[in-house]
């Protein structure tokens, strides 16, 4: 059995194909930390935007989440080394991708004083760490200024670690990464997790162990291949899944539904690249799940995975001239049909989903209803935002396009758990190893 929460000592169970895995982070203690040079790994990769008085954060999400592990080492009396990358600068410097607005928003707006310095390794960053006194905090240059960081090259790490005495990963959505911040470091270090990223594994663990039924699974975005495999895991323990954006419309080709020019991963170079027909894939769960049944109002019996019924269709993304295909009836294509893109969910899948939300015990919402960058196609996933901050059930949500439209609706106090990774936490929900946790970990069996 999982013994009692304890924030230095923490056992999960994670139920995976028919077996139970073990996992014991390793987190810190104040003995750890007491007056050490301690590294700290956080996810700071926040949108920035460009004022007139220069790049300002706009959302603090992953800030705030790095908070607790701060405090933490600044009442132990450490000298605190920030260490994050920020957008994807391919090894170049680009003055829209610096680190240096975080320093700023942290003793501006959060009133957490942090030092900056435009270089993340070398004799000028040591420097700079031996004249922090005990609890200061210097936040270091974009790691991916260096080409070595997504390299994970072992004498970028190494330069990592003679900064310091300690490391501690609080990026959870980069953990799946093997990067040279992330696991390269943790060869020449004493590594622990932060206990924002401990929250991360803890919520996510419970929704896979200790779920309230009626457990449902929103699944949506562009790529199928970036959710199937927390889905298909997923499947084992939710009582439905509602789908939708492109990754339907596998779905719905699946059932031999015409799908016109909607995207799907199905070329040839996404074949020879994933090695999967996700078509094919997700027919088999189809298949898989047919005699499992969720009940709508409690007897009316639906299908396991629920995919739409009706939808927005336009020629393109940036057309403006749109029409409802409702695909629960024969339809007779026209050459105008033939061109058309599927683009959002339509207004009676809008409904059902309402309604199977407003009866689910908790959800797990990752990935947009349609192509809701474009005002005509955002409706199914807004419609949907609002209808699980009303909902009573316990609700999480994940990934980063569906953290915007959430941030954007303000609704974010709504949710019960507004998770700060994407493909991170799709990785862990698939019960595959995220490679950046193992080094942090007592041990495995």
């Amino acid at each position: 059995m999982c013994s009692p929460f304890d924030w230095n000592r923490v056992q999960y169970i994670i139920v995976l194909s028919g077996f139970q895995r073990y996992m014991k982070l390793r987190l810190p203690t104040n003995l750890d930390v007491k007056n050490k040079k301690v590294l700290v790994r956080v996810d700071y990769n926040v949108p920035l935007k460009k004022t007139k008085d220069g790049w300002q954060v706009e959302d603090d999400q992953r800030i705030i989440s790095s908070l607790e592990t701060i405090k933490f080492l600044q009442k132990n009396h450490a000298k605190i080394i920030l260490i994050t990358h920020l957008g994807r600068p391919k090894g170049k410097f680009k003055i829209g991708l610096s680190s240096q607005p975080v320093a700023k928003y942290l003793t501006q707006k959060l009133g957490i004083k942090t030092n900056f310095i435009n270089e993340c390794v070398g004799a000028k960053v040591k420097q700079a760490i031996n004249q922090l006194s005990a609890g200061d905090i210097l936040l270091l240059e974009n790691l991916r200024f260096h080409v070595q960081e997504k390299k994970n090259d072992k004498k970028f790490a190494k330069q990592l670690a003679t900064l310091a005495d300690i490391y501690i990963n609080e990026a959870f959505s980069s953990s799946h990464r093997a990067h040279a911040s992330t696991e390269g470091i943790t060869h020449y270090l004493p590594s622990f997790a932060g206990f924002g990223l401990q929250k991360e594994i803890s919520t996510l663990h419970k929704l896979m162990t200790e779920p309230k039924h009626p457990f449902l699974i929103i699944v949506g975005g562009a790529k199928i291949s970036d959710k199937i495999g927390a889905l298909e895991n997923l499947l084992q323990i939710a009582d439905g899944v509602l789908v939708g954006g492109a990754v339907a419309n596998n779905f719905l080709k699946a059932q031999g539904i015409e799908t016109h020019k909607s995207y799907l991963q199905d070329t040839p170079a996404d074949l020879k690249k994933e090695g999967v027909n996700f078509i094919k894939l997700a027919d088999e769960l189809i298949q898989e799940t047919k005699t499992e049944k969720i009940l709508k109002d409690g007897y009316i019996p639906l299908s396991k995975i629920i995919y739409p019924v009706d939808v927005v269709a336009a020629a393109s993304p940036d057309s403006t001239k749109t029409q409802i295909i409702d695909l629960t009836h024969d339809m007779k294509d026209s050459t105008h049909d033939k061109n058309l893109m599927y683009l959002d969910i339509g207004p009676k899948t809008i409904k059902l989903y309402q309604e199977l939300i407003s009866q689910a015990g908790s959800v797990f919402w990752n990935g947009p209803m349609g192509y809701f960058e474009k005002a005509p196609f955002k409706k199914g996933t807004i419609k949907i935002a609002q209808a699980l901050a009303k909902s009573k059930a316990k609700t999480i949500v994940g990934g980063g396009d569906t953290v915007d439209v959430i941030n954007d609706l303000n609704l974010k106090n709504d949710f019960t758990y507004v998770s700060t990774a994407g493909g991170a936490s799709l990785v862990f929900l698939a019960g595959q190893k995220l490679r950046a946790l193992k080094p942090l970990t007592i041990d495995t069996y």
